[in-house]
């Protein structure tokens, strides 16, 4: 008997891609067990699978940096904080963090596919009662529209979202003179596509002009990270999806000289509206 739950949870990661650097990702989590039926009638309550896997997804693989550690220009050393990862391809990157900040694979590149296998395998090291397989499913929400990938990290969070590089794939809707302006969003989330946004308040000013150093000291530990500007967006405040918003807007509103509303996701199903502008 095959029991299966779709969009059991979601994933909210960032991860290293050898041609395109960092990348923010958000998975739906789809999942099918394989087992022999209880006395009950039942396989696994419903109730009770949403819960086990979440919790075992959200203790290991979310809210982390999926690190490909056989592909070419990686390294992975010990360090203060923890673990140094260090990139060369196709831009050189550093990010220091306590060890559960990162998920290490032994592969040349992340795919969504052989990471719920992965993801699966190892829930089978302790399953439930009569379960004898598990096969879960990662796949991308269906946006049609306009959509970006960013990463971040929020020192003050209490979850893992302080973790200073985790990221999402989201949503971007703009509205101007009350209609949806399809043009500025895609203009926007084309130009936040693939980006770091990082708190100014964090950011240390060593003078380099090409190089963005950051840094900063949360509940899990410490946090350091060094990449190109030109892969950066400097934001005045911390990059929590409200502000996020608030900022967007603001800056779109100064460009065009009218009223913005922007409503900006962090990953699937949730994020915050903001208004700016005469």
């Amino acid at each position: 008997m095959t029991l299966f739950v779709n969009r059991l949870t979601q994933l909210d990661v960032s991860l290293w891609c050898p041609s395109r650097g960092l990348i923010g990702a958000s998975w739906h989590v789809d999942a099918e067990l394989d087992g022999a039926l209880g006395e009950d009638g039942m396989l696994f309550d419903f109730g009770e699978v949403k819960p086990w896997i979440k919790s075992r997804l959200d203790a290991g693989a979310d809210h982390t940096l999926l690190v490909p550690s056989r592909a070419p220009g990686i390294s992975v050393e010990e360090c203060r904080e923890g673990l140094s990862i260090r990139t060369q391809l196709p831009y050189p990157m550093e990010v220091r963090g306590p060890r559960q900040a990162f998920t290490l694979l032994p592969w040349q590149a992340i795919g969504a596919e052989r990471l719920g296998e992965h993801l699966a395998k190892e829930l089978m090291r302790r399953p439930p009662p009569r379960v004898e397989a598990i096969r879960l499913g990662l796949r991308d929400e269906a946006i049609d529209g306009a959509s970006y990938t960013y990463s971040h990290g929020l020192k003050r969070h209490a979850g893992n979202c302080q973790r200073i590089a985790h990221g999402h794939r989201s949503r971007l809707e703009v509205w101007r003179q009350g209609q949806r302006d399809t043009g500025l969003e895609v203009r926007w989330a084309k130009w936040l596509a693939d980006r770091y946004l990082v708190d100014a308040e964090d950011v240390i000013d060593d003078g380099n002009a090409d190089t963005l150093r950051c840094r900063y000291q949360a509940p899990q530990g410490r946090f350091a990270m060094s990449l190109p500007r030109a892969r950066c967006a400097v934001l005045p405040c911390t990059t929590t999806v409200e502000q996020i918003a608030a900022w967007l807007a603001a800056k779109i509103a100064r460009e065009c000289g009218e009223r913005i509303r922007v409503k900006a996701f962090e990953g699937i199903d949730k994020g915050a509206i903001a208004e700016a502008g005469p």
